[in-house]
């Protein structure tokens, strides 16, 4: 029994250094409680990372079809009224949205930016009594009301019963509405003395708008837009003004809903006009994204990047159209961020290798300041007897 623990013996290999070989110094013990303490730090970081979910982020083609693209914004026009400011919205598919007004909200603000009215858009049209009716008398009590739209009618039976329905009949004619006074609706409506009643007047405009996942644009602009000539055009005749101050502040423009990390680099950014005509322009590239959290729930959003260019006037002719654009592509590749636990595994190798790489390195430290003091007495020792 005794031959085989010899040769067992003589398989170590990790061969005991003889106690009389152990010399204990001051510096060794700073060295190992130094030691102790980093080595400390640094597991109790890595037991964080492994208690805490931590995000894989992958590049992938973007193979999703037919799907819809949420523009969520909030956007301030301190010098813009809201009789005045018009959305709208169109892609390279040929599908329009002009002057839109669901799901959206407009606050008439106040030159210091209080707040003087909030409603719907599209929502508090005066109502009107005894209007004039197509065939030319006034509503009688017992007579369905049937308003003239003054030559833009489509067929005999088309009626236009508000300034609006108005405004929108010549929009499709691609007509231009020179003097809303001569309209019976818009007279009785007050249609410019409200437009001068909320002159000096801002504007915030928020809402979201639901449009096809191809590139487009979405712009606010005063007045109604409509076709002439195959181009896009708005009416702004009937303001009676020389110039729009487009001047805007963005208080927040996301594609999509917010995921953790997300920035949307568009919030918060402001521009204020120095020349009476100009349209502002932001080019934007949407990257689709998508996160999934450590549940397992996923989010369906996008993050973007944004330029930004200005068209002002050229010795005081109108160049472009005033207002404030956004043009959108959309990136093929897609990004994915996941959420997930490191392995324990991972863990028990990362910390293996923290205590194995600070024995390490405090050893060589340890031996490199144990034999320079030696060195240095020696020196000492001998310049003694010398």
């Amino acid at each position: 029994m005794d031959k085989i623990f010899a040769k067992l013996r003589n398989l170590d290999a990790y061969p005991k250094i003889n106690e009389d070989f152990y010399s204990r110094t001051l510096s060794g013990g700073i060295i190992t409680i130094v030691s102790s303490v980093i080595m400390f730090i640094l597991f109790v970081s890595e037991l964080r990372l492994y208690l805490h979910a931590v995000t894989e982020t992958k590049l992938v083609v973007d193979t999703s079809r037919g799907e819809t693209l949420r523009i969520n914004f909030d956007i301030t026009f301190p010098a813009l009224s809201c009789s005045i400011l018009s959305l709208d919205a169109m892609d390279i598919s040929g599908e329009e949205h002009l002057d839109i007004k669901h799901d959206i909200v407009k606050k008439r603000i106040d030159a210091h930016g209080n707040v003087i009215e909030a409603r719907q858009d599209g929502i508090g049209a005066p109502k009107m009594e005894k209007p004039l009716q197509k065939h030319g008398g006034r509503l009688e009590h017992n007579e369905t009301y049937c308003g003239s739209c003054y030559g833009a009618e489509v067929s005999d039976d088309d009626c236009c019963n508000s300034c609006e329905e108005v405004r929108e009949a010549y929009r499709k004619k691609g007509w231009g509405l020179s003097n809303p006074d001569l309209i019976d609706q818009c007279k009785r409506e007050g249609f410019l003395q409200r437009i001068k009643d909320e002159e000096g007047e801002g504007c915030n405009i928020y809402g979201f708008l639901e449009v096809n996942k191809v590139a487009g644009n979405f712009h606010f602009a005063p007045g109604k837009s409509f076709h002439q000539s195959n181009m896009h055009v708005h009416d702004l005749l009937p303001f009676q003004k020389d110039s729009f101050n487009i001047s805007h502040r963005i208080n927040r423009l996301a594609f999509g809903e917010y995921f953790p990390g997300a920035i949307n680099p568009l919030d918060g950014v402001q521009w204020v006009q120095q020349t009476p005509y100009g349209m502002y322009q932001y080019f934007i590239k949407v990257v689709p994204t998508v996160y999934t959290d450590i549940s397992g729930r996923t989010i369906q959003s996008n993050q973007f990047s944004v330029t930004e260019h200005y068209r002002g006037d050229d010795n005081g002719r109108i160049q472009a159209l005033p207002g404030v654009f956004f043009f959108y592509d959309l990136s093929p590749i897609k990004v994915t961020f996941m959420e997930q636990h490191v392995s324990f595994l991972h863990f028990l190798t990362n910390v293996c290798a923290i205590v194995g790489g600070i024995f390490t390195v405090s050893g060589i430290f340890d031996s490199f300041v144990y034999h320079s003091q030696r060195a240095i007495k020696k020196k000492m020792e001998i310049g003694k007897f010398s």
